[in-house]
């Protein structure tokens, strides 16, 4: 059994110091009730945004990646934190990066589906990448916000062996009940776990919170309500491997038919 946290934060106070002193707390409340890992949501310390001036960002091993695996390693927990990392002479990428409780960066990830009805594929350089770890016996992927909305991604990442995804967003109020539809349906289609870490709800009212854990059956075992909230969620790797097992629809896939039909689009 692994258990895991998931940090909803209300992000963007225009005080990065002090979004750091409170997540630090929070990665200390979650060790301290047994959490291996502590997931905040996207762009927590700054707060989310599609437009960003042009050389912006800092580099995979910036400050911020260096505070958050200085917060793992004096809360003795994993930490999956977001940044926006510098790209040499590209837009900058919207990244999560792991850090383990010695605070060894052991995955970084970028978004790989940016959201265009907000520009964010104006200002920012998408990933293609997975990215994948371990702790404490669970093997976990990542995924930010919009990806969400293409299960491709989600697929891909079953075939490698993913028990649990995280994914950290700034989702809207407006379109929550999407949230609460597609994380579930992406844990029943692929037979793991999936976890949404949202921003909690703040003064400008865009946000609702709503963070929460799906298992393989797609049924929801943990949820958030709108304010801050600190969720801690047990994860069986071995539930994984059953609800596969019983239900083998990752082995009954046809890929080189999909590929056929596709190449006649």
């Amino acid at each position: 059994m692994t258990k895991i946290a998931l940090a909803q934060v209300a992000g963007g106070r225009g005080d990065p110091a002090r979004m750091l002193d409170a997540a630090g707390r929070m990665a200390g409340e979650a060790a301290a009730a047994g959490a291996s890992l502590i997931c905040f949501p996207e762009q927590f310390v700054t707060g989310w945004s599609p437009e960003i001036p042009p050389g912006s960002g800092e580099p995979l091993d910036g400050p911020l990646t260096v505070a958050f695996g200085r917060m793992a390693q004096e809360n003795g927990i994993a930490v999956a934190g977001s940044i926006v990392e510098a790209a040499g002479g590209l837009r900058p990428r919207n990244t999560v990066v792991v850090l383990d409780p010695g605070g060894n960066l052991v995955a970084d990830y970028a978004k790989t589906h940016l959201f265009s009805p907000g520009g964010e594929d104006r200002y920012y350089t998408a990933g293609d990448q997975i990215a994948t770890f371990s702790v404490g016996g669970t093997t976990f992927g990542l995924a930010i916000c919009y990806d969400l909305r293409f299960p491709e991604l989600f697929r891909i990442y079953a075939l490698a062996g993913v028990e649990c995804m995280l994914v950290p967003a700034a989702w809207p109020c407006c379109r929550l009940s999407h949230w609460e539809t597609l994380l579930p349906a992406r844990a029943l289609e692929n037979r793991y776990y999936v976890a949404g870490i949202n921003t909690a709800s703040g003064p400008d009212g865009v946000y609702c919170g709503g963070s929460l854990a799906a298992d393989p059956d797609g049924v929801v075992i943990a949820r958030c309500g709108p304010g801050e909230e600190l969720l801690i969620v047990e994860l069986d790797p071995a539930t994984v491997h059953e609800a596969q097992s019983a239900l083998p629809s990752l082995s009954d896939r046809r890929s080189d038919l999909y590929h056929r039909l596709l190449s006649k689009l």
